[in-house]
């Protein structure tokens, strides 16, 4: 096992959780709006969805290099590709964080479960960065793909869990600082350039 790849999964999963998205802001919001507790719940859904996705990705993708190992090599090009689509988005996008709380319903905690865990099954873009970021951190010549695209799975949801799950207790705390701090936007817009941009030289200089 190289635990150099796993470590740099780690970082790379921490970096991208910790950079807005809709998934962190919609934590940010219902904790906001409602409690911590509400944004828990939202996290739980959110990152059980994950396992769905990288259930597919361990099977399918598993599949396809066992047949023909030049497909690796494809995957991980669309993979780089489309982190670096992603980075351009990024960069042509705003560095305002929004955090409007004062018009989100208010739903039971089972609801908000229910419903980050239909958010994150159901959204394509997921399937597909989990397609383009995984290949790339396959750590041991060894074990099957299977089993180590599961614990990259496993430690992606960890990660993220804990730093959504920081996000939803602090909420009121992280939200008066970035309402204080409009500079903040900028550094984490950077930062999910520089991610999305390293991950996918990563995903290009890596061998097989």
């Amino acid at each position: 096992m190289n635990f150099e790849i796993l470590t740099a999964f780690v970082f790379a999963t921490a970096a991208l959780a910790i950079a807005p998205g809709p998934d962190n802001i919609y934590v940010l919001t219902q904790s906001i709006a409602h409690g911590r507790k509400f944004g828990l719940a939202t996290t739980a859904g959110l990152i059980s969805g994950c396992l769905v996705h990288t259930t597919l990705l361990a099977f399918g993708v598993s599949l396809v290099i066992r047949q023909n190992e030049q497909l690796y090599f494809i995957i991980k090009l669309f993979g780089a590709l489309y982190l670096f689509y992603l980075a351009w988005m990024v960069f042509r996008a705003g560095s305002d964080i929004r955090l409007d709380s004062g018009t989100v319903p208010r739903k039971s905690l089972f609801r908000l479960f229910r419903q980050g865990f239909v958010m994150n099954v159901l959204n394509p873009k997921v399937t597909i960065f989990f397609l383009a970021f995984f290949p790339g951190f396959l750590f041991s010549n060894s074990m099957g793909l299977v089993y180590q695209f599961y614990i990259l799975g496993f430690i992606f949801m960890a990660v993220s869990f804990v730093i959504f799950g920081t996000l939803a207790l602090l909420a009121g705390s992280i939200a008066g600082y970035l309402k204080s701090h409009r500079e903040t936007g900028l550094f984490l817009k950077w930062l999910q350039i520089l991610v999305f941009t390293g991950i996918g030289v990563w995903l290009l200089i890596s061998g097989n």
